[in-house]
């Protein structure tokens, strides 16, 4: 029962005092049902009574993800996802009891910034996710385009003349584009082949994989702008421990949806938070989070501003390469 109380509520949350309100029972309600979370803030010596605020709450680290089965209660699981990575590295599994959940996320988030889905065909050049099983990108995209308008679109995984041919098609007809695609193979994609989709929505979501040398994010995106003829590059903050996702319209600068907030730490004391426009690691609040754990320090580096958008900065240098990896900026 108090779990449904809790998730009755995620996405009404419309100001700060609500979340905060919120993000607190959350706390005090994975404290209590989620093992891996109780020890981690017992280690802390912290005691949940005095927490009354989000500035209070310890935010587990991401790598607990590759060592433990986090979660919240006792469901069972109808999904895991696992996170991308180099051969050998252990992967992160997030283990999902209400796939319903993550896809009324998704589905608000990306709404919220870009309107109904009805309006887009939807394109996915996802080689490196579509080689694997278990990918929360794959999933997320492929429920999207059920949504969208299906005339056109769908998943490629090397077939790039087919891809042009078929966004040529959309962008004759008229239609509004979405293109979600993997860095290395977006490059791949505009160095073979002349484009001209000044009115589609590029979507890169990180990844090198190895394939091209780093660039930074600035390169990246003006690349991909010249060579699909936009104004603009977009992406997805978003990895496979959680269920929500803040989402850029371009320059690198990233939005959250009210259920999601971002804090910063400082590097060298990670239980210290940092005051607005102040660099350090990235520390995330996903409220839709409440069947594992709704409070996670990532890896990576940044800054948040006055209205809560933030920007991805880099990663620590200690962390592990992220299969969705974030471009030093």
């Amino acid at each position: 029962m108090e779990r449904e109380t809790l998730r009755h509520q995620i996405f009404s949350v419309s100001n700060r005092k609500e979340f905060n309100d919120l993000a607190v029972k959350i706390f005090h309600y994975q404290y209590k049902g989620n093992s891996i979370y109780h020890q981690f803030v017992d280690g802390l010596k912290k005691d949940p009574s005095d927490i009354n605020s989000i500035r209070e709450i310890p935010f587990l680290p991401v790598s607990f993800f590759k060592t433990h089965k986090v979660v919240t209660g006792d469901y069972p699981e109808q999904l895991v996802f696992e996170s991308s990575g180099t051969t050998g590295m252990v992967p992160a599994r997030h283990y999902i009891a209400d796939p319903g959940l993550y896809e009324e996320s998704f589905t608000r988030g990306f709404e919220m910034f870009y309107n109904s889905l009805k309006d887009y065909n939807i394109f996915a050049l996802l080689p490196s996710y579509l080689e694997r099983g278990n990918s929360s990108l794959v999933y997320m995209i492929e429920k999207l385009r059920w949504k969208s308008n299906q005339l056109f679109g769908g998943f490629y995984l090397n077939e790039l003349d087919s891809l042009v041919l078929h966004l040529n098609e959309a962008r004759d007809a008229g239609n509004k584009i979405i293109l979600f695609g993997v860095s290395y193979a977006l490059l791949d994609l505009v160095e073979k082949f002349s484009l001209n989709l000044q009115d589609a929505l590029i979507f890169e979501t990180g990844g090198m994989k190895g394939r091209r040398t780093e660039l930074t994010r600035m390169e990246l995106h003006n690349s991909l702008m010249q060579g699909f003829g936009v104004g603009s590059i977009h992406s997805e903050y978003g990895m496979t421990e959680l269920l929500s996702q803040a989402w850029s319209g371009g320059e690198g600068i990233y939005h959250c949806p009210p259920w999601m907030q971002i804090m910063i730490s400082d590097p060298n004391d990670p239980i210290s938070l940092l005051d607005q426009g102040v660099s350090g690691g990235i520390n995330i609040i996903d409220l839709a989070n409440i069947d594992s754990c709704s409070f996670i320090a990532t890896q990576d580096l940044g800054k948040v501003y006055n209205d809560g958008s933030f920007e991805v900065l880099g990663r620590f240098d200690a962390s592990d390469i992220r299969g969705c990896s974030l471009l030093i900026a």
